[in-house]
């Protein structure tokens, strides 16, 4: 049995019921996750970004149940709730991309062991992206997935990708892996950045309540990458971006003001998937999920009807 784990229901605004669970991966890291339910018509596997934690996609969930799905998501390692391994616990750190397989395991071995509704549905935000592409690779038992603005390559300005990418593994060889990627900080990126200009959402009722979360439980915060990170990550995405696309029928959803990660390689993606679609919505930011209420619900509206067209 998965032991209870803290949840800030209030803070995560979702439907009535949610709750948390401690996870083990394989590995011996302890995750966090959070269920939202009953779903009539199958769950969904929310694979949220980096930075991210259970109660920024209660109000997802919601939308999910009004369309009859259940939600299990996930505090990766090394964020949310999740261990952290640094000393700095504000660093985002990883050795190795595939470590977070160990967590997506783990979350469907709780799915199975809750007897959460089925079929299994994957809906995967930025770096869950990443994630979520290699674990469809690995044959993550999903009938269909979908998309919101997948880290498939990282948003780099084109004079500064050869010094990024040669610090981040420089710092390897040199065992400082762990220093924050060049640019960043300790400090949460929606904690500091006014609305105006924030490369997160158009919504300013929704980018107030994702600052509002982290002001209110500041341990759900995390800071800018490591350098370790920034390697596994740029290692992870030219990995994947020379093996062929999943069968597995997708949706993916862009936003025409994306600013985060790369779009060149999404589209290049999905123009060589088959039964793949790439969507884009014209003047959203990076968070599609957390914009516009007409962009939510065109969003969640669209992800249903895949999923139940692959029942």
């Amino acid at each position: 049995m998965n032991p209870p784990a803290p949840f800030h229901a209030a803070l995560a605004d979702g439907p009535d019921g949610g709750r948390a669970f401690w996870l083990t991966a394989s590995d011996g890291v302890r995750l966090r996750a959070a269920v939202w339910g009953p779903g009539d018509l199958g769950t969904v596997l929310l694979f949220p970004g980096r930075t991210e934690y259970a109660e920024k996609y209660g109000r997802a969930a919601a939308d999910l149940a009004a369309r009859g799905y259940a939600t299990v998501t996930v505090d990766w390692r090394g964020q949310g709730l999740a261990d952290r391994p640094l000393a700095d616990a504000m660093t985002g750190h990883v050795a190795h991309f595939r470590d977070y397989q160990r967590d997506v395991q783990a979350l469907v071995a709780l799915a199975e062991d809750l007897a959460l509704p089925q079929p299994l549905y994957l809906m995967a935000h930025s770096m869950g992206g990443c994630i979520g592409l290699r674990a469809l690779m690995l044959g993550l038992p999903v009938r269909a997935a979908v998309f919101s603005a997948p880290m498939w390559g990282i948003r780099i300005a084109p004079v500064m990708r050869p010094l990024a990418v040669t610090l981040a593994a420089a710092s390897l060889l040199v065992k400082r892996g762990h220093r924050y990627a060049p640019g960043t900080t300790a400090t949460t990126y929606v904690a500091e950045a006014p609305y105006q200009g924030n490369v997160l959402t158009t919504d300013p009722e929704m980018f107030g309540w994702m600052k509002a979360q982290v002001a209110a439980v500041p341990e759900l915060a995390l800071g800018g990458p490591s350098l370790g990170w920034l390697h596994a990550a740029l290692t992870e995405c030219r990995a994947l971006a020379a093996l062929p696309s999943p069968a597995t029928p997708t949706l993916c959803v862009l936003g025409s003001a994306e600013r985060v990660v790369d779009p060149a390689p999404i589209r290049a993606r999905m123009a060589r998937w088959p039964g793949g679609r790439l969507q884009l919505v014209p003047g959203a930011e990076h968070e599609v999920m957390m914009e516009t209420h007409a962009i939510r619900a065109g969003f969640f509206d669209a992800a249903a009807a895949l999923y139940q067209a692959h029942r």
